[in-house]
């Protein structure tokens, strides 16, 4: 099957550069040390387009995002996949995700980028390809071509989160892969005031856990929005910040559940918040369940997200329409 490759040079970028250029002209795409670097190319001529994915996916049976092949990860498979229809290597595509989910959570809009050394005349059919290998809990929403400078991970302004919480005595079947249940009956108003502490710049210490090969991060972050919204049986935590540290998200949802029981106060989270240490959460509330945790949206400036000139349309996927009838109506 073709996917419309075009044959380089193409007009996409200017430059004929991924992504913005050193003095030798080399392209710098990652940050050194991190799990999601991205080496630079090592040949000067090297051309390359880069482009936008948004994908969807249902994280029960995947070991999160980053990249490993057992147990299976969302990264991995995309991969596989991305690699039938380019035919380029793993480390040619150099494929990067805006947020590195965790075991059992799930995303409507992850981000991720990759890179090909040719163009593409069409995104359709390549989006097409891709979701009909993928497997039916990982889709791609959308396929667009990206300016060199935009990057998955690092162009982001703010992500946003929401944990369901399904708060009735017996639990929806239907809810059971994408809420926690709680059976005790939750205060939110107690929650509202809890979430509302959270809002702002804050040293999150407290909240994050330690991974073993983690390195080390700015523990402040910017929480611009918390909501505890009610949808009848149904909680949802919506939270947007400027980034989130690991498991950050699940232990504040954590300690509002114990707050929604009035089990503690709200005041006792700008407390553990100013203690900047892990063990005093601990005293009051484990790790929420990562089921429950939904990647709503990544968002970014308007200039990282502008189309380059010349590039082909955005995919958003396409209708399939029947033609003519082949059974009569009787």
């Amino acid at each position: 099957m073709s996917y419309g490759v075009v044959g380089l040079p193409s007009p996409l970028y200017s430059n004929g550069l991924l992504p913005s250029t050193n003095k030798q002209g080399v392209g710098v795409v990652g940050l050194e040390g991190t799990n999601n670097t991205v080496k630079p190319p090592t040949d000067d001529s090297f051309p390359g387009f880069k482009w936008r994915l948004v994908i969807a996916y249902d994280g029960t049976r995947y070991a999160g995002w980053q990249f490993q092949t057992s147990p299976p990860t969302i990264q991995c498979i995309v991969e596989k996949a991305l690699i039938q229809v380019t035919k380029l290597e793993r480390e040619d595509l150099r494929l990067v995700g805006a947020s590195r989910t965790d075991t059992g959570v799930h995303a409507w809009g992850q981000v991720a980028h990759f890179i090909t050394p040719f163009s593409y005349d069409g995104l359709e059919s390549i989006h097409a390809a891709l979701n009909g290998l993928l497997p039916p809990d990982i889709r791609v929403r959308e396929t667009s071509a990206a300016v060199p400078e935009f990057h998955a991970r690092f162009s982001a302004k703010s992500k946003i989160y929401h944990y369901k919480i399904y708060n009735d005595a017996v639990m929806d079947p239907f809810q059971r892969h994408y809420a926690y249940h709680s059976v005790y009956k939750l205060n939110t108003t107690l929650m509202r005031q809890a979430a509302e502490y959270f809002v702002g710049k804050h040293d999150f210490s407290a909240f994050v856990n330690v991974q073993r090969n983690d390195r080390l991060l700015n523990p402040v972050k910017s929480i611009f929005r918390f909501d505890v919204i009610e949808m009848g049986a149904l909680l949802q935590l919506e939270v947007e910040g400027s980034g989130f540290l690991y498991r950050q998200v699940r232990n504040m949802v954590a300690l509002l559940l114990q707050i929604g029981k009035e089990a503690i106060p709200p005041d006792i989270v700008p407390k553990i918040l100013a203690t900047q240490d892990r063990k005093e959460l601990a005293k009051y509330a484990l790790s929420a369940p990562p089921h429950g945790l939904c990647l709503v949206e990544v968002k970014y400036n308007e200039e990282h997200l502008r189309l380059p000139a010349g590039c082909p349309l955005s995919s958003f996927g396409r209708h399939h329409s029947v033609r003519k009838c082949k059974f009569p109506f009787y």
